[in-house]
């Protein structure tokens, strides 16, 4: 019986990997991600409109 109990927690801890890998698979794409999309360009955008300014002015 020593053998079940050392087995149990690599098992558990295999199934929610995999659950958790599933989890952000599935969340991956869908009706959000044109919205998720257009926040990062914004970001990037901006990030990059305030990196120029700052060489210009230097």
């Amino acid at each position: 019986m020593d053998y079940i109990s050392a087995l149990v927690p690599p098992v558990v801890m295999a199934v929610a990997f995999t659950a958790l890998i599933v989890t952000i698979v599935k969340s991956q794409g869908g009706a959000n991600k044109a919205k998720e999309d257009a926040a990062v360009d914004a970001a990037l955008a901006r990030a990059e409109a305030e990196q120029q300014a700052r060489s210009s002015t230097s």
